[in-house]
């Protein structure tokens, strides 16, 4: 029996979670995936070399003990028998599942031909690196930045997840920092605004309920639905979905009309207040009523509560961003923390991200010395209209003839589903996929190979939901023949002519060691021993109290949405995007989102599920049983109007497509809103077609963002 036959044997025995660990070790890590906590974990080690139980490291301040249930069983994901455990080519039609085994000498040498084939044919552009936030290790994760500056393929445009909410953020404060995340827990008033925490950032709660426990404080929360996060709240608002800014504004509103705004406070620290008061003047409670479904007393309430209570601390999530007004939202949301100059005391203030704190130097990393700012961008969540030969999309440039992808799953994740579906069945593209299953996107690649899990390699985080810079060594070892993302990127370079420039021929650590040395930071072998390094800033940088990042020092209630520098900012060739000259002058509500009509009386949106992690953990058993199947959440009242009952079958559509799926009545969303928690596989759904065939990839202004919570949809029973 061979090596791998062995190993394979020991790597299925039953997972350590579910039997007593005998002679257990203890090993310290971070979690890699796409949340904004990035929990500082213990791992628990046998003597045979595996992995037991995770839990979170009680001694890290953010992370105090806790950690979200998935990642908790983890060792169920890192021995599943069906990860993926040795390179394979495809052997028959693209989407047939016929593979034959190839070493990994033989699939690199063929994905460096195609891609050199691919040049030949149209340039350096033909090839497109594609990736996103699978691990948020920095060396696994972006390392594949470095062979795409090097060899002057497509640039890859970042659009999913952060643009609106970053931009909105920014257009404010002028830099993405924030109040302690840990001072919620000295808050009198935690405002959780349009993220589901229990869910998505299971420590937000941990030091909202501290505050609860510990000082009587209360817990707002701000949502389309009553998901896990609305059953904590003490005031618990449900509003019509893309309708945040119509609340903020009311909200400032009543502020000013009652004598809560604090004019001392915006007078040395905001540009415009007297402008901004102005224009709030009908912005009243009954105006936002009519624009968000909240009673006019709901509101009312809001802004009382929140307007005398000094310590409100406003955790601004991610969820309430993703709609075609999302930044427009985030930056209203803002603003209402300004005009009550709640950032002026321990515990208040309005966060988002500390993502500028860290100040790590990735430029050698990711060979930024060798930027071809001639080489055109490509929009991430455009996937499907660069596939299939859209002009605009391809920036009016050659098409994209082959892809190396890690760290994301597109044929799952990424909007207009049937144009990805459609672009990856191209008999005359070549798609090379490094994945850890077998992934949707994996069965329409030419070339697949296994990939390593974090607890298998060295890499370093950053949490921008917290502060910590956090190292997570390797802990065990990978299957004989699964590789790190830097190999894969590291061997090609080779194949490709490039191996000799900057960045490349350096080890994991070397390159962590590098990037601390270069960042003023302690030295790998520091981190081993302490773990994590805080980076939070001092209270008066913190809170703004040295003035906001803006030349003036001023927050920006006027703020300059084509011009001010910000994080998701496109190149300038590509210059803004979406509709921007209908952005507000000031916090409004604007209507850029999709409105329901007469023939889409419903809006969609596609939140998380708690046991999946956009498509990572829904190959687990334990995931998938716990979320049970694809389901559409419905009011009551719009279920009786259509003659359905609970479990029924019914079509959604819209102008993107149509698929079938079961309806889940329940009170939990409002009349004409409907909500469908994943993300499922698509081979789950009843047609094997997913939710994002509904989802626009569509621009949002003004720097791009895929708004994926803002969907006018069509319904009837199938």
């Amino acid at each position: 029996m061979g090596l791998l036959s062995l190993w394979r044997m020991a790597y299925n025995r039953p997972m350590n979670i579910q039997s007593p660990i005998r002679n257990r070790s203890l090993g310290h890590t971070a979690c890699p995936h796409d949340c904004p906590s990035t929990c500082a974990l213990d791992v628990d080690l046998t003597e045979d070399g595996r992995i037991g139980r995770m839990r979170g490291a009680t001694d890290n301040s953010y992370t105090a003990g806790v950690i979200c249930a998935k990642v908790a069983r983890y060792a169920e994901r890192l021995y599943h028998p069906d990860r993926l455990m040795k390179p394979v080519r495809r052997a028959g039609a693209k989407g047939a599942g016929q593979w034959q085994d190839v070493t990994w000498e033989a699939a690199l040498d063929e994905i460096a031909d195609a891609f050199v084939k691919a040049e030949q044919r149209h340039g350096s552009e033909a090839v497109w690196p594609y990736f996103y936030a699978g691990t948020m290790g920095l060396v696994q994760r972006d390392s594949i930045e470095r062979l795409r500056h090097a060899k002057k393929y497509s640039g890859f445009f970042g659009t999913i997840c952060t643009n609106m909410a970053w931009t909105g953020y920014v257009m404010g404060t002028g830099t993405l920092r924030g109040p302690d995340p840990r001072e919620m827990a000295v808050s009198d008033c935690v405002v959780i605004w349009g993220t589901n925490a229990v869910a998505t950032q299971v420590n937000v709660m941990t030091h909202a309920i501290k505050a609860r426990k510990d000082r009587g404080a209360k817990i707002v929360v701000i949502d389309i639905y009553d998901n896990p996060t609305m059953k904590q709240a003490d005031m618990a608002l449900i509003l019509k979905p893309g309708t945040d800014a119509a609340l903020a504004c009311a909200a400032m509103h009543v502020a000013f009309r009652d004598g809560y705004a604090d004019r001392e406070y915006m007078a040395k620290f905001a540009d415009d207040p007297a402008g901004l008061e102005a224009h709030l003047k009908d912005k009243t409670p009954e105006w936002a009523s009519a624009i968000t479904g909240l009673s006019v007393e709901e509101i009312e309430a809001f802004a009382r509560h929140v307007g005398q209570t000094k310590k409100t601390y406003f955790r601004l999530g991610y969820g309430f961003t993703r709609s075609r007004n999302g930044a427009v939202s985030m930056h209203a949301a803002l603003s209402l923390a300004t005009v009550l100059g709640a950032w002026q005391y321990e515990g208040g203030g309005a966060f988002h991200s500390n993502s500028d704190i860290f100040q790590l130097n990735k430029a050698e990393l990711m060979g930024t010395a060798m930027v071809d700012p001639e080489i055109r961008m490509l929009d991430q969540s455009q996937i499907g209209r660069v596939l299939t030969g859209d002009a605009e999309a391809l920036r009016h440039r050659g098409p994209v003839d082959a892809l190396i992808i890690q760290n994301t799953n597109p044929v799952n994740v990424a909007p207009e589903q049937r144009l990805v579906k459609q672009g990856f069945l191209r008999n005359d593209l070549f798609v090379a996929v490094h994945e850890q299953f077998m992934t949707e996107t994996a069965e329409l690649a030419d070339i697949v190979l296994p990939a390593t899990m974090f607890v298998e390699h060295d890499d370093i985080y950053r949490g921008g939901g917290q502060s910590h810079i956090l190292l997570g060594p390797k802990l065990v070892d990978a299957p004989p023949l699964v590789r790190t993302n830097l190999f894969v990127i590291e061997e090609l370079a080779k194949r490709l002519g490039v191996a000799d420039r900057p960045g490349f021929g350096k080890t994991e650590r070397e390159h962590i060691e590098r990037m601390l040395y270069i960042s003023g930071k302690p030295d790998f072998d520091t981190l081993i021993e302490d773990k994590w390094l805080d980076c939070q800033p001092a209270f008066d940088d913190a809170h703004y109290l040295n003035g906001f990042a803006h030349p003036d020092g001023k927050f920006r209630f006027k703020p300059d949405w084509e011009n001010t520098p910000a994080p998701n900012k496109p190149p300038a060739k590509l210059g803004s995007l979406g509709p921007v000259k209908e952005l507000p002058i000031y916090p409004d509500q604007v209507d850029l989102i999709e409105t329901a009509d007469a023939q889409h009386p419903f809006r969609l949106a596609t939140s998380p599920a708690r046991n999946f992690l956009n498509s990572t953990f829904a190959e687990t058993k334990t995931s998938r049983d716990k979320e049970g199947r694809p389901e559409v959440m419905m009011n009551p009242a719009d279920a009786m109007s259509l003659g359905l009952a609970d479990g029924d079958v019914v079509q959604l559509g819209n102008v993107r497509g149509e698929l079938r799926i079961h309806v889940k009545i329940t009170d939990a969303v409002k009349p004409g809103v409907l909500v469908a928690e994943g993300l499922w596989p698509n081979k789950v759904h009843l047609d094997g077609e997913g939710i994002n065939v509904l989802t626009g990839a569509d621009p949002a202004a003004p720097h791009g963002g895929a708004a994926f919570h803002d969907n006018k949809v069509w319904m009837r029973k199938a």
